[in-house]
């Protein structure tokens, strides 16, 4: 299970050109804008690294598309909103949950802190800024979901301890509901991991959508 955790360790997609604009007809009179819809739902903030963004697959791919699909499904009126950024580690987080909190969300779903292990950062780096995330999205108002990780078994018995401990003692001490292991049961089967081994294809997270509405419904109304 912990070399399958290398799949936390994201590489940042190339960024893609903008298409150039196209002008206007000068004649042609455009009709004005009709009111946009609000969408009253309950925001579930899906937050974390390039698991969570969907990398190496097509738009609407990702884990938090199919948790959307399978909310629907079940009768859950909730909007799932993804906020994952490929590379990111729990320092980026913190430097972006306002942006989370200004969506009001009624659910968090934090996936950070792998990039952390996998880099050797300090544990108690770590720990601190997901501490700060918590407790920043609980005086918002969410309840959170916390994703635990491990690492590879050639980091050493006390740094894997000592990491494995922060998403433990955190979900001790803030009362939250934690996934032992996000990528359970996909990590494993290669025919679920894309070439890489680092990133789950399309039914890999399909799956991974799965575990997560096994933890995320004690959270949840209808």
């Amino acid at each position: 299970m912990g070399a399958a955790l290398l799949l936390a360790a994201c590489s940042k997609p190339e960024p893609q050109p903008e298409p150039a604009a196209s002008a206007a007809p000068v004649a042609a009179a455009k009709p004005p804008a009709e009111p946009e819809q609000t969408d009253g739902r309950p925001v579930i903030v899906a937050f974390g690294d390039s698991l969570t963004a969907g990398y190496g697959l097509d738009t609407g791919l990702s884990y938090a598309d199919f948790l959307q699909k399978q909310l629907d499904a079940k009768g859950y009126h909730y909007r799932v909103v993804n906020q994952g950024i490929s590379g990111d580690t729990t320092d980026g987080g913190v430097a972006r949950v306002a942006e989370a909190v200004r969506l009001k969300p009624a659910v968090v779903i934090l996936e950070l802190g792998a990039n952390d292990g996998l880099r050797g950062l300090p544990v108690e780096s770590t720990r601190a800024n997901l501490t700060e995330m918590v407790e920043a999205f609980q005086k918002a108002g969410a309840k959170v979901l916390l994703c635990g990780m491990t690492l590879p078994r050639n980091y050493g018995q006390d740094y894997i301890r000592d990491f494995e401990k922060v998403f433990q003692e955190l979900t001790r001490s803030h009362k939250l509901i934690m996934i032992p292991f996000f990528l359970e049961g996909v990590a494993t089967r290669p025919e679920l991991m894309q070439r890489d081994g680092l990133h789950p294809t399309a039914k890999g997270t399909e799956k991974v959508a799965g575990t997560v509405l096994k933890y995320l419904e004690p959270l949840l109304r209808k």
